[in-house]
């Protein structure tokens, strides 16, 4: 106890888990990068090249794809994956924003989300994951969702 309030063995864990959960998604970074890359989609960062934090931008080109492609990523989520996002205006942007985050922590950045402004050109933003086969799977039902919305 004492100063520390019993929060060591926590902050310890922490410390320990941390390197893993960014390897987890940076490893998901570079997959959303190298895929939707070799779609056609242009990508930023590009695939494979060192990255600073763990956020993929990828233009969609259409409010319809940025759309399907968080509500797949929803719909894969472990938490709230019944819902469905809709774009609605959010403080301090000047278009509406479309966002699929069924993390466990609300706001959590370390868990995979993707979000976007519903403008030109259309970009979605993913960032964290806490298991690179948690994105892997999001992102494959994001990809077949952006594809029925091409149609």
């Amino acid at each position: 106890g004492g100063a520390t309030f019993d929060q060591n063995r926590l902050l310890f864990q922490g410390l320990f888990l941390a390197p893993q959960m960014v390897g987890e998604a940076l490893k998901g970074s570079h997959l959303i990068a190298h895929t939707l890359s070799e779609l056609g989609y242009p990508v930023n960062p590009p695939p494979m090249v060192p990255r600073r934090d763990v956020i993929q931008a990828v233009e969609l080109g259409s409010p319809e794809k940025l759309i399907a492609f968080c509500r797949g990523i929803q719909r894969h989520s472990p938490i709230g994956s019944y819902l469905d996002p809709v774009p609605a205006a959010m403080p301090g942007y000047e278009s509406q924003l479309v966002m699929a985050g069924g993390t466990f922590i609300d706001g959590s950045t370390s868990e995979f989300s993707a979000d976007g402004p519903l403008k030109e050109p259309y970009i979605v933003f993913c960032q964290g994951g806490t298991h690179w086969t948690h994105i892997a799977i999001a992102l494959e039902a994001a990809i077949e969702a952006i594809g029925i919305a091409d149609s």
